[in-house]
């Protein structure tokens, strides 16, 4: 199971370019290369690039429908009718449900919010939440991460007296629903910017132009921010224009004046206030907020953004701490029984994808026992349970290969889908799930590559340690934050060996912990870890050279910051000795 990842560098950037950047601003070829690669080439654009500013933000008008949709809000909550906030179940949806039901908070009383029953409802707008409103005399419902294939719900919804908005980020079908405003900037007829925002990033744009049209302060919404940083690092958008910006200050926020919920989860996490990154977000934070869908429910995760005092906050964080432990262990079960079926040939597919199917599995964990399928094997997943009368499940890729497709191409068998390239989500008959495995499988036969089925580790440049200076990791860190479109840099150097002090370390000695110094450079140690690596121990101890590829991050431990390599891959000399 063990991977033989490729590594590939990128192409070079025009040198030209690289060494007027590196002198105009005074830095390092290597980051300058790095910054050329990004699409900064000149010193203003440099500056803009390390100093994001709000004001940089698009006209939130600019997006399809947001004048309907701003006078509506409006006219609710001026004529005090009932508005109800209705959102996903999962990070993105629950903060962007946090982040415009406490804004409207602020205007009004007659509001509340709903989030479906991950079991009982499924994903999306869901005709008992509709019902639910209708009953409690709620007049206007607007959605949030969902909504945008929603076009029985709301018709449904106006027959029974009850306005939508809806506020989606997902890919829309070529009807759209007859909404009172469909916000969605991958609309074909919308004309906004940038068209990757996060749900919650939609839910924020409404939010901001509501303000400026009625005269509310900018300023006021910054304190909103820290939940739009936490749905931009758990929804893997890319981390460019208008989420770059939003997450700079989202992460100020985060880690200056976090909201009473996101400061119990820091608690719980054990993250060192003030030192507060996305892996952070994309490893302790998110998956516990995810743990409340998945598990207990939806809501809980928004009692806990939105909660009022620290003590209620840290006694319903405690809650979904909780569910986070009883989810890692279904998550660990679960696992190891799907690993156990592809071994035994129990997959439904051929040799190029994994379709594997359980009844009794815990439909809560289904996406990330595919996400681990594909770390083990690396191919286009589909983990499927039972849920409801119907097999239902999760789809995660690879590199290259478009999911979202493949499952589309069998729309005639699912009841519904929906997602990503990179993931989506699915339910269907059972007597359809033969016929679907075939078709997938067919489908993958056909479009994947061999290229493809190797996993690729992009490596932006060659490194000295020598080069890895105070003043290099300083300018480093403000390339941050990381994410898709701006990732975290890789380097690869060579030749590196342990100077002796190498460990095991973790739960069962899983990952190495090392003192690493380069062949040429025998005097400039550097701290590193490699996680998941212990197969290399032996050899790494007696004092062999190896090649690495890494990112360079900050080490805190004990109120002490030092600069860290994490190694991402490592292949042995002795091959070219």
């Amino acid at each position: 199971m063990a991977k033989n990842y490729k590594w590939e560098f990128s192409a070079p950037a025009d040198t030209g370019k690289v060494d007027r950047l590196a002198a105009e601003v005074g830095i390092d070829k290597v980051l300058a290369e790095l910054l050329v690669k990004r699409g900064v080439e000149t010193f203003e654009q440099a500056r803009s690039f390390f100093r994001p500013s709000l004001s940089g933000l698009h006209d939130p008008f600019l997006m399809k429908d947001m004048d309907a949709a701003v006078e509506r809000l409006h006219r609710a909550i001026a004529g005090g009718e009932k508005i109800l906030v209705y959102g996903d179940y999962d990070v993105d949806g629950t903060t962007a449900v946090s982040l415009v039901y406490s804004f409207i908070r602020r205007f009004t009383d007659k509001v509340d919010f709903y989030i479906p029953d991950r079991y009982d409802e499924g994903y999306g707008v869901s005709l008992k939440g509709i019902d639910w409103a209708a009953e409690g005399n709620f007049k206007l419902i607007i959605t949030l991460d969902c909504g945008i294939k929603a076009r029985d719900k709301v018709e449904y919804a106006r027959g029974r007296g009850v306005d939508v908005i809806i506020c989606d980020h997902h890919l829309p079908e070529d009807r759209l629903p007859d909404a009172v405003a469909v916000l969605d900037p991958k609309r074909e007829d919308c004309d906004y910017p940038f068209d990757d925002l996060s749900g919650c990033g939609v839910g924020f744009k409404l939010v901001q132009a509501y303000s400026a049209r009625y005269g509310i302060e900018f300023e006021s919404l910054v304190s909103l921010l820290d939940l739009l940083v936490v749905s931009i690092a758990s929804d893997l958008v890319s981390m460019v224009d208008e989420n770059r910006i939003l997450a700079h200050f989202g992460l100020r926020q985060l880690n200056a004046s976090p909201c009473n919920g996101l400061l119990a989860l820091i608690n719980l996490c054990k993250i060192d206030p003030g030192h507060i990154t996305v892996d952070d977000i994309v490893f302790k934070i998110g998956p516990r907020i995810n743990a409340a869908g998945r598990i207990d429910s939806g809501r809980l995760a928004v009692e806990l953004l939105t909660a009022s005092d620290i003590q209620s906050a840290m006694r319903i964080g405690e809650k979904i701490n909780e569910s986070n432990n009883e989810r890692k262990s279904i998550d660990r079960e679960i696992t190891k029984e799907a690993l156990e079926m592809v071994q035994n040939g129990q997959s439904l597919s051929g040799s190029n994808a994994t379709i594997v199917y359980n009844p009794k599995w815990n439909k809560g964990v289904v996406g990330i026992v595919a996400s681990r399928l594909v770390e083990a094997y690396y191919r286009p997943t589909v983990v499927l349970t039972r849920s409801n009368g119907f097999v239902t499940g999760s789809a995660r890729s690879i590199g290259g290969f478009d999911l979202y497709e493949a499952i589309e191409s069998c729309a005639d068998l699912l009841e519904n889908f929906g997602g990503h390239v990179y993931a989506a989500g699915l339910t269907m008959k059972e007597e359809n799930l033969a016929e679907f495995a075939r078709r997938i499988d067919e489908f993958v036969d056909k479009h994947v590559t061999e290229d493809m089925l190797t996993p690729v580790i992009a490596v932006d440049a060659r490194l000295d340690f020598a080069q890895i200076s105070p003043k290099f990791f300083r300018i480093l860190k403000q390339f941050q934050p990381f994410g898709p479109g701006n990732h975290n840099p890789v380097f690869m150097t060579e030749n590196v060996y342990d100077a002796g002090t190498g460990r095991k370390v973790g739960a069962g000695g899983m990952h190495l912990k090392l003192d690493l110094i380069q062949e040429s450079q025998p005097y400039h140690q550097i701290p590193s870890i490699a996680f998941n690596m212990s197969q290399f121990y032996d050899y790494i101890r007696e004092g062999n050279p190896f090649d690495i590829c890494y990112t360079i991050v900050e080490n805190y431990y004990r109120g002490n910051s030092s600069i860290q390599l994490r190694i991402r891959d490592l292949h042995e000399r002795e091959d070219i000795l």
